[in-house]
């Protein structure tokens, strides 16, 4: 009997090891003893999740293995309609919650303090602020900038309020010195919109047509860029001045330099305007200093620098990147193409874009296959392409968006995937990453849009669930760490969440109009049938065949063999690159980067 008891003890202990070594994994994961995965930290504020067992469900319909590792089984769940559809209503009220803070505590200023409820206008003490009075004109600047998003989320009533306000308390007449870019992106890039909304025959997003309106948001821009014109004037170059003033024209002490992006980034609004208007002033000004630029890249590499004396033509900073004082003079040679159909555009963005591939790039070729560090695009110096810092800044995460324009989804995949990374860690980007210290250099997050634009773009070109996933990260951290009593405030540092106060304009103009849409599957902007882009401020205009059509095709200066047009039905053709096609059917429903990729990032960012 004694060995009967000797066999059914052992086999008592085997049972008992099988099931710890089933146990173990878990155990391992709740006490944080995984050596490979993060471990949970605190999670931001419950937002509305999805119901008991959806994920499950979702991992068995889709095909995501209900034992994968810990990234299939927190991104391949299913994103139910009833969650999508609350995160929709979540963002709608982050927009509410900060314009109507800023209506009844800053209004007519140009921004709200929201730690203070009060408004901000420009630093009339100290003319060297730039940070302030490059950007606030003393022009309700907030309410400007907000106007087409409230068309966007269907607001028709506060819309019309927000247009007639415009109407009768904005004028340019000020004696205020701001930056021409700043002042083109989102006053007169938001007045256009908002002017192309109200007239639209279509209506798209519901009634918002102005009782016997008479163009006054068109000629309140023609006003604007009319003042902004000095700018180009008594330049030897074409390219124009980085400021003004609005009612003096050109300062007398003002600097002979300014960035790549400032002056070379203003074709999209000044080419609508032109169009508009039937006067090719400000498109011709504006092309000049594009063309102007162009001509001044590197023989050696074919990269432009970052900050130029706009008399001699002199690169003074020979920083080529992607971010700050670059980004948006490569998205507008798209834009430009995309809206106006100018060959000349899209021929100087497949250039630069090949430069960009051969020079800034790094890592290994492809984004989902073969080994190496993961894609990441750089800051060299223009002339030699050698490496000039180890750092990337937060305003480069728009550059995924942009190559899901040009067809590039594989390697935006990549691209976003680091800069999520980095969100993840901290709650927000902070404004300039070290990658090599897998720190920020410079610490604060002033409420910016790239990443969200890149996350909603990729979702309309994959529909892949995983963008959902992120959307609510980024939702959730924003409600948690940016929340203040009276609006959404700038994190001084993104590691100690402290605040500034500051809620800039481009948070209601950009951050919550791209939440909102990768939520809103039926919004008139995808299910309308017209088609919409979106300017470097985030205000949206259609792809209209009248914006293909101008009337001084003997003024504008062009390059041999560039004058013909694209029509609006060839664009996707005349894309150079169909990488779109790379990114297959099957992989809807999966990671769009796989695990073993994605958890390399995480490591390289430091979440490892």
């Amino acid at each position: 009997m004694r060995w009967r008891s000797v066999v059914l003890g052992l086999l008592l202990l085997r049972l008992g090891l099988q099931a710890l070594l089933v146990l173990l994994p878990a155990l391992a994961r709740g006490l944080c003893l995984h050596p490979r995965l993060p471990c949970p930290g605190p999670r931001p504020p419950a937002l509305p999740g999805p119901p008991a067992g959806a994920a499950g469900r979702g991992a068995r319909l889709w095909g995501a293995a209900a034992g994968g590792d810990e990234y299939e089984r927190r991104y391949s769940g299913a994103f139910p309609p009833q969650l999508r559809a609350r995160l929709r209503d979540a963002a709608r009220g982050m927009f509410v919650f900060g314009y109507d803070s800023y209506m009844e505590h800053a209004f007519p200023r140009d921004e709200l303090d929201p730690l203070h409820c009060r408004g901000r206008g420009p630093d009339r003490r100290d003319p060297s602020n730039l940070n302030i009075n490059d950007v606030l004109g003393n022009y309700s600047l907030t309410l400007i900038d907000a106007l087409d998003t409230l068309a966007v989320m269907g607001n028709s009533s506060e819309f019309q309020k927000a247009v007639k306000l415009v109407i009768d308390t904005v004028s340019f007449d000020k004696d205020s010195t701001v930056q021409v870019f700043e002042a083109t992106i989102r006053v007169l890039g938001s007045l256009l919109s908002a002017h192309i909304i109200i007239t639209d025959t279509k209506q798209p997003f519901g009634d918002m047509t102005i009782k016997d309106y008479d163009n006054e948001l068109l000629h309140l821009a023609h006003d604007l860029a009319v003042r902004l014109l000095p700018a180009f004037e008594n330049t030897k170059t074409g390219i124009p001045y980085p400021r003004v003033n609005l009612k003096k024209g050109v300062p007398p002490d003002s600097h002979n330099e300014t960035c790549t992006a400032g002056a070379g980034s203003l074709l999209v609004e000044f080419g609508i305007l032109s169009r508009l208007l039937g006067d090719s002033t400000f498109e011709w000004v504006a092309r000049r200093a594009v063309k102007a630029l162009w001509s001044l890249r590197s023989n050696n590499t074919g990269l432009l620098g970052n900050v130029v004396n706009i008399q001699t033509g002199h690169w003074v900073g020979k920083q080529s990147g992607l971010g700050a004082g670059s980004d948006s003079f490569y998205e507008y040679l798209l834009k430009s193409y995309i809206l106006f159909g100018e060959k000349e555009d899209l021929e100087m963005f497949n250039a630069a874009y090949q430069n960009i591939q051969n020079h800034l790039r790094r890592g290994r070729e492809a984004c989902n296959e073969g080994e190496g560090d993961p894609p990441l695009y750089v800051n060299v110096n223009m002339y030699t392409g050698q490496l000039m810092n180890t750092w990337i800044d937060s305003l480069q995460a728009f550059f995924p968006g942009l190559q899901v324009l040009i067809g590039d989804v594989e390697d935006a995949i990549c691209l976003h995937a680091f800069y999520y990374a980095i969100w993840k860690r901290y709650g927000a980007l902070p404004e300039r990453y070290n990658w090599q210290l897998q720190a920020p250099d410079v610490p604060f997050y002033p409420l910016r849009p790239e990443l969200v634009e890149s996350t909603y773009l990729l979702y309309q070109a994959t529909k892949n669930p995983f963008y959902l996933h992120v959307g609510m990260d980024i939702l959730q951290s924003l409600e948690k760490y940016t929340k203040a009593k009276c609006g959404y405030a700038t994190l001084h540092h993104v590691v100690e969440k402290t605040k500034e106060d500051r809620m800039e304009s481009f948070f209601l103009s950009e951050t919550c109009k791209y939440l909102y849409l990768l939520f809103d599957e039926e919004n008139p902007v995808h299910k309308s049938g017209n088609k919409f882009m979106f300017t470097t401020e985030g205000h949206v205009v259609s792809v209209d065949e009248r914006f293909r059509t101008s009337l001084w095709e003997d003024i504008l200066p062009a390059q041999e063999g560039s004058a013909h047009k694209t029509k609006a039905t060839e664009l996707k053709a005349a894309n150079f690159s169909s990488n779109c096609n790379r990114v297959p059917d099957e992989r809807r429903y999966l990671l769009p980067l796989k695990s073993n990729y994605m958890r390399q990032i995480d490591r390289m960012v430091g979440l490892i």
